[in-house]
């Protein structure tokens, strides 16, 4: 039996701790895909927590057939789903820059190569940005976080034949989104 299992039978024996070891083991890894996902820091931290208490109350009907991690993304995309449907205006790359803070400073550097490493950083954002919810999701949990096909299917729920097509695709998109913001600066 895996940690996870351990401390998800633990939680549904009543001891909440062990839901909370499960929370800091994968909260900033959520996090990160979330933030990616929807842009904006604010709502990933919204979403995740949003997640954390849905995966609480509903962990009595967890299968066990994928991982719990696997699950608890599925949950995670879902409640991003729900608001994106809800809460139509979004964020710009700029203004989730400037309230995230998210571009880390490398000391080494100087200030021409930080300004076109920013640059750059901006450009795939945008580029980012501008694709469909369905191709940013997989490219994000595949070229962010790393995830196999397999495990972005079942965080999905769809095909691994449909998560390999829609990923080239994403890929294809997100060239031709680059060469547009690169041409159009």
């Amino acid at each position: 039996m895996n940690d996870d299992a351990q401390l998800i039978d633990q939680t549904l024996a009543g001891h909440g701790a062990a839901f909370g070891q499960l929370v800091e083991k994968y909260q900033d890894r959520l996090y990160n895909t979330v933030v990616h996902v929807v842009g904006n820091a604010e709502d990933a931290r919204d979403i995740v927590q949003d997640a954390f208490v849905q995966a609480f109350v509903n962990l009595s009907g967890f299968q066990r057939s994928s991982a719990f991690y696997t699950w608890l993304y599925r949950i995670a995309f879902n409640v991003a789903a729900t608001r994106r449907r809800r809460r139509r205006p979004v964020q710009s790359v700029e203004q989730h820059r400037e309230q995230s803070g998210m571009e880390p400073v490398d000391e080494g550097e100087g200030p021409t190569e930080r300004l076109e490493r920013i640059e750059r950083c901006r450009q795939v954002r945008q580029a980012i940005s501008e694709l469909s919810d369905e191709h940013r999701n997989i490219l994000v949990l595949r070229e962010i976080d790393g995830f196999c096909y397999e495990t972005i299917a079942d965080i999905l729920d769809l095909p691994v034949g449909t998560v390999r097509s829609r990923l080239h695709r994403a890929r294809l998109q997100l060239r031709d989104e680059l060469k547009e913001v690169l041409m159009v600066e």
